[in-house]
């Protein structure tokens, strides 16, 4: 699962592609998990500022505790909101470790089916004391298994959060919307060509190609200045 891009790029939620080597890391392991840690009310407010208030209002919310990552708030329209931390980034992105990332997310029901059991395998792993190495092994062997499903057509995500954090170089970056699909070539969808809107990343290893469409406003409805950026 890629929501912060690893940033992304996601993301991971979050990933980022073409890293340059040699990039100092602040945090070259997982920080003290209290570090990760929000206050749970906190958490549930940055989760549904992921998408406007007539979707995340009655979403199902996940928040991460000691144990993992717990429904917090029983859903009613199928969608899932929570709140990615850093090891939902790409394996390569120099910030995977820090915990100052957060990427609010809210996937719809089908994208729900895939990425939030990704998200919690790569919780799990990282909670575990596992290596970025071993975060990934353990994503790649449960897709291979069937464990993880992979991406199924229709499935789309909510980044609209003013408060997402995505990476120290990427910063809050833009609103924007995530398509998960299976693995193709994003060029069918003309990302990444001369003045495209659309963002492209494939992920062989997990059998997955997000696509990244930045839009104008943010969940409360504001503008988000991107003919700034």
């Amino acid at each position: 699962m890629k929501l912060i891009g690893s940033v992304l790029v996601l993301f991971f939620l979050l990933p980022l592609q073409g890293t340059a080597q040699g990039a100092k890391t602040a945090y070259p392991r997982m920080a003290p998990l209290s570090e990760y840690l929000m206050p749970r009310d906190a958490e549930i407010l940055l989760a549904r500022s992921a998408a406007p208030k007539s979707i995340a209002g009655e979403a199902e919310i996940l928040v991460l505790t000691e144990s993992g990552f717990q429904t917090a708030v029983k859903g009613t329209n199928g969608f899932v909101c929570m709140v990615a931390r850093s090891w939902s980034a790409d394996y390569d992105d120099p910030d995977f470790w820090d915990p100052r990332l957060r990427a609010p997310i809210c996937y719809n029901a089908l994208a729900a089916k895939s990425q939030v059991p990704a998200t919690i395998k790569r919780t799990q792993v990282a909670m575990a004391g596992g290596s970025k190495a071993q975060v990934r092994i353990a994503v790649e062997a449960a897709v291979k298994s069937g464990e993880l499903q992979t991406a199924e057509t229709g499935a789309v995500a909510y980044m609209l959060s003013k408060q997402t954090y995505l990476s120290n170089r990427l910063g809050h970056w833009l609103p924007h919307l995530m398509f998960f699909t299976p693995d193709t070539d994003p060029k069918f969808w003309g990302a990444g060509l001369p003045e495209s809107p659309i963002l492209g990343i494939k992920y062989p290893e997990e059998r997955l190609t997000v696509f990244l469409i930045p839009v104008g406003r943010w969940s409360d409805g504001t503008p988000s200045g991107s003919d700034q950026h």
